[in-house]
């Protein structure tokens, strides 16, 4: 397949120039570019739709840029926004800026020569611009009628649109105007919501330079449902293990329905046409072992976290779902312990409870804590094997526990019945 087709039958494809097919076609090697506003402190699942958009070029012989938006990120993008966004600080945009790089470093390798992409800040062109020269020189290539007629625009027309946020369309079509004449690159990407943008970028080529260029949108994923793809619970799901675990990452992977997951491996990992029909043949053999889910938990983990973040990821299921013993437990880092019980009640108890002989269970739990409220339905539970203390059914509400019975020497597990986890931390 070359590499529309391709794009076509994983899904990655909703619109293209025309031309577009015939310009790769006649032009191997290529550069293409996408641009990538700061406005998160971390890159989400949307933007790495768009760099698996960029590798694949890259595997198809074409150059890949990545367009920082050190200065449109003060600005930020209208498209498919309802209301006026908050501008960052400066220092927060620059911050953003430094933590997008060092995790494109993680998809990308960027550099001189074949096989590598190239890495661009807009901020660079346009501290120095004067404003005067740019509205000359520039804003009068593209009329308010033109510039109105966009989505982004027309939108937000009878809601209201600062100058501010309208000016935005102009300056990423400068971005392309810029690039085409230092890069030599005449071909752009992003999502669908980017086609506007996009466009107008061609037409200032177009109209300063009188050159032919082109783009492809990519359409924004969403599940078989129709609603949002990259959201879980707790809201975004993002590239930075500060903001999203790698537990938890793996885990939004792995619940996918068996209808998102067909789909969803196509665009989220490189295995090849044939390879993924086997995969998905497997996978409605036996629907129920949800092989097809774990094959893309862990090549979409493994990519954008490690294979060290996957296995942890992996061993800590085990803890909610499988059998695990308190030696298992002890085998997870203390993060990935920490990530799987986000949000359980927690009891802080000072250790010296737990020195010496330490105390009975029936006390700890009913007296220290508020997992119980009498020893009788401590009991009851127990007598129902429904109490375990770390992955351990216990037999007896009489039974010591001292500071050797914690994991890590810090945290107790306790689980009642199938659902219902407990930390106690020892302060």
């Amino acid at each position: 397949m070359n590499i529309i087709e391709e794009l076509k039958w994983r899904g990655l494809f909703n619109d293209k120039i025309k031309g577009t097919t015939e310009y790769l076609k006649n032009n191997p090697g290529a550069s293409v570019y996408i641009g990538f506003d700061p406005t998160a402190s971390s890159l989400g699942i949307g933007n790495l739709v768009q760099i698996i958009l960029l590798k694949h070029f890259l595997n198809h012989g074409f150059k890949p840029i990545v367009l920082l938006g050190g200065a449109t990120g003060m600005i930020g993008d209208p498209s498919g926004k309802s209301a006026e966004r908050n501008l960052l600080s400066e220092e927060d945009l620059f911050n953003n800026v430094e933590q997008f790089k060092a995790q494109m470093n993680k998809f990308l390798e960027f550099g001189e020569g074949a096989g590598k992409a190239t890495l661009v800040n807009n901020y660079d062109w346009y501290k120095n611009i004067n404003i005067l020269r740019f509205l000359r020189d520039v804003g009068k290539h593209l009329t308010v009628n033109y510039m109105s007629a966009k989505d982004s625009v027309k939108s937000r027309l009878e809601t209201g649109i600062s100058y501010t946020e309208f000016s935005y369309q102009l300056l990423q079509a400068y971005d392309f105007y810029h690039l085409a004449e230092t890069k030599n690159c005449f071909f752009q990407m992003g999502g669908s919501d980017q086609w506007g943008n996009i466009t107008s970028g061609i037409e200032l080529i177009r109209r300063m330079s009188g050159k032919q260029a082109f783009g492809l949108t990519s359409p924004l994923v969403t599940k078989t449902d129709g609603s949002k793809f990259g959201k879980s619970e707790e809201g975004n799901l993002f590239l930075s293990p500060k903001l999203t675990s790698p537990y938890k990452f793996y885990q939004f992977w792995l619940n996918l329905s068996d209808e998102d997951a067909e789909k969803m491996i196509k665009i989220f990992t490189f295995y090849d046409k044939e390879k993924i029909e086997s995969l998905i043949s497997t996978h409605q053999e036996a629907p129920h072992l949800r092989s097809l889910q774990k094959e893309l938990a862990k090549e979409i983990t493994t990519f954008v976290h490690s294979a060290e973040d996957y296995n942890n990821a992996v061993n800590a299921s085990e803890i909610l779902f499988g059998k695990s013993t308190s030696h298992a437990l002890s085998d997870i880092p203390e993060q990935t312990f920490l990530d799987v019980f986000e949000g359980v009640p927690k009891s802080i108890i000072s250790e010296d409870l737990f020195s010496g002989e330490g105390v009975d269970i029936g006390s700890l739990l009913v007296e220290h804590t508020n997992i119980y409220d009498s020893k009788g339905s401590l009991k009851r539970d127990i007598k129902n094997n429904a109490l375990s203390i770390n992955k351990e059914k216990q037999q007896s509400a009489e039974k010591k526990i001292n500071s050797d019975s914690f994991i890590n020497d810090k945290y107790l597990l306790i689980q009642k019945g199938k659902k219902n986890f407990n930390l106690i931390v020892k302060a």
